[in-house]
């Protein structure tokens, strides 16, 4: 019993890059097509800056699903039912911006993870799994193992605690966020200033 392979997941965990194609303007599932023809391993589908909703978001992640890209999506906000509602609906990965602190990096995991490892609340048949008919404890640990969970660290507080946030269980990957990190630096655009490459 398996679910769809995560890609962009085996990839980094295989110590390779994984090269994503950033999704904010298409609203057609073409785009997971288009991004398989062009040799990209996962796509960044981004609902956090962009007005694309959670169904357009779904059905592009579902989309992705069936030509092997792998779905990410970036959503907007630390509430759990921004990661849960999209990974319910066919992505394969979640970034969450603006984590500071370990306790917010727990939060974020438990979100995207069911249990035992997470508490994400189990709504029924998956894209990730085919809808296929499973045991539901299978499907959990299957999913689970892969499901990408990134969170962004973006302010100096994210910088300061971002050895205890990587070793949060359940926490694949930090992303930095350079724009939003030099605007809490006070040096807005300034991305080769010194104090950028020093935190």
């Amino acid at each position: 019993m398996t679910a769809v392979p995560n890609h962009a997941l085996r990839q980094l965990r295989a110590g390779k890059l994984a090269i994503g194609l950033g999704v904010s303007q298409s609203r057609t599932v073409a785009i997971a097509q288009i991004a398989k023809t062009s040799g990209f391993d996962w796509m960044f589908i981004d609902c956090e800056h962009s007005s694309m909703d959670l169904d357009t978001a779904a059905q592009i992640s579902t989309a992705a699903l069936t030509v092997g890209v792998t779905p990410v999506v970036r959503v907007s906000g630390l509430e759990h039912w921004h990661a849960s509602r999209i990974l319910d609906n066919g992505a394969q990965g979640i970034v969450v911006p603006h984590v500071e602190s370990r306790q917010e990096a727990q939060r974020v995991a438990n979100s995207c993870r069911f249990p035992p490892v997470g508490k994400r609340s189990m709504g029924g048949g998956l894209a990730q799994v085919g809808y296929k008919s499973m045991p539901i404890g299978d499907v959990a640990r299957v999913v689970n193992e892969e499901t990408l969970v990134v969170v962004m660290i973006e302010s100096p507080a994210g910088v300061a605690n971002c050895d205890e946030i990587a070793s949060t269980p359940g926490i694949d990957a930090l992303l930095i966020g350079t724009n939003d990190l030099c605007f809490e630096m006070g040096i807005p655009g300034q991305f080769n200033d010194p104090r950028v490459s020093e935190t």
